[in-house]
């Protein structure tokens, strides 16, 4: 298969003036798939200090969806389909192999990589990668994505970042990462609580609320220029920002009128309209994929629990009955689900629910697990938990099957949200 060059990945992962660090997330994988597609990674021909450090995020990134069994390729050293002996491969039980090369020349970094299909012995995928020196990472990621696109014949989402609160003492940090928790890069710092970052849909900026004024205010950054402006500063609390999927419009909660509500607004603060006048709390908005609903959280039955209505206004509709209560919902990518966090007896627990059906699914064992939200692909959903005695985050798969727990260094890990494909 002819090769072709992935260039200007980089420039996407680059935060202006923006702190950098190593791993900031320790992982911890619970479980796997029902079934495991084995794969065996040969380190790559060329440069060993840069194919070992390749070899690594490809091999972590697998190993964390829980969907592939890594098959151990000691001995055994081919970079090129030439240099296969499928037979020996077979016996070792690989169904895949991944081979190539690297090579580093005038400050960037090429893969030649290859996908082989040991059974059939036949190439599924032959791309050549290319980033800046400083980004090996990024074309581990993209590889990663690659073999698991070309296997399961879902989209990758190891190239995708995350963004979350860290809370060390009276310190707050708004951080944004790679989806395994390198690269950590501080968006904004302060000794003020910040909450509810979320991602526009181009992944460009970051709305959030921070209470650095003395009272809750939604602002809009850009992750490029780290230029901010105010979305919402009225009376009262200004609170869950949530972007439209064409980026046109936001969602968010003001108090200006009374109790919570839900308005609509510009991304450049212009434009304000009400939509929701229940005098209950409405909150937590939410737009589907298409644009024309928003998921909600309410009391205005007695409990908060979920309800959804049309953009441009119509009837609202009851979506969540039954014991408990239910917060944070979030749509799934395709819109045939959505996500939220349900509170019984005493235990939160990350819940999906089928909008056909009305089915509940329970995907966690419950505890202090709240704020959930997708990964772009719909197979994965990242949720704030707890451990060892202090917050973190944690992922599961759309199916329950796989957990991850995710250790920050130090401090409290909160407020998790998924990044859009980039």
């Amino acid at each position: 298969m002819m090769l072709r060059i992935l260039q200007g990945m980089v420039g996407l992962l680059l935060l202006a003036q923006a702190s950098m660090a190593n791993a900031v997330l320790t992982i911890e994988i619970i479980g796997a798939g029902e079934h495991q597609i084995p794969v065996s990674i040969v380190p790559f021909g060329g440069d060993e200090k840069i194919a070992q450090s390749i070899n690594e995020v490809v091999t972590g990134d697998l190993q964390r969806s829980g969907l592939f069994r890594l098959v151990d390729p000691t001995g055994k050293s081919p970079h090129v389909p030439a240099e296969v002996s499928y037979p020996d491969w077979e016996v070792r039980g690989t169904e895949a192999l991944a081979i190539g090369t690297v090579a580093a020349q005038g400050g960037r970094i090429e893969a030649r990589f290859r996908l082989l299909d040991v059974v059939k012995q036949t190439e599924l995928v032959g791309q050549a990668v290319s980033a800046s020196e400083n980004q090996i990472r990024a074309i581990g990621h993209r590889i990663a994505d690659l073999i698991y696109e070309k296997l399961t014949g879902d989209k990758g989402v190891f190239s995708t970042r995350i963004a979350y609160v860290n809370r060390q003492g009276k310190k707050f940090s708004l951080i944004v990462a790679d989806s395994d928790g390198y690269n950590e890069q501080v968006v904004l710092a302060q000794n003020e609580p910040i909450m509810s970052p979320a991602w526009s849909p181009d992944g460009s900026h970051l709305a959030y609320v921070s209470f650095e004024t003395g009272h809750a205010v939604v602002y809009v950054q850009s992750l490029y220029t780290n230029r901010r402006v105010v979305l919402a500063n009225f009376r009262g609390s200004n609170s869950a920002p949530a972007w439209s999927p064409d980026g046109k419009q936001m969602a968010l909660v003001l108090t200006r009128d009374g109790s919570s509500q839900i308005y609509l607004v510009r991304p450049d603060g212009s434009d304000v309209r009400r939509i929701t006048f229940s005098g209950a709390i409405d909150t937590e908005p939410h737009f589907s994929p298409d644009g024309q609903y928003l998921l909600f959280t309410s009391d205005r039955g007695g409990s908060p629990q979920i309800y959804r209505m049309p953009v441009k206004g119509g009837s609202t509709e009851r979506l969540t009955f039954g014991e408990g209560s239910n917060f944070s919902p979030r749509h799934s990518p395709d819109g045939k689900n959505f996500v939220f966090a349900h509170l019984k007896n005493g235990r939160f627990y990350i819940t999906t629910q089928a909008f056909q059906t009305g089915q509940m699914s329970l995907l966690t064992e419950g505890g202090w697990e709240k704020k959930p939200s997708f990964a772009p692909n719909g197979k994965l959903i990242l949720f704030a938990s707890e451990g060892r005695g202090r917050g973190i985050l944690a992922t599961v798969s759309s199916d329950g099957r796989v957990k991850q727990h995710m250790f920050t260094q130090s401090g409290d890990a909160r407020e998790p949200v998924w990044g859009p494909y980039p």
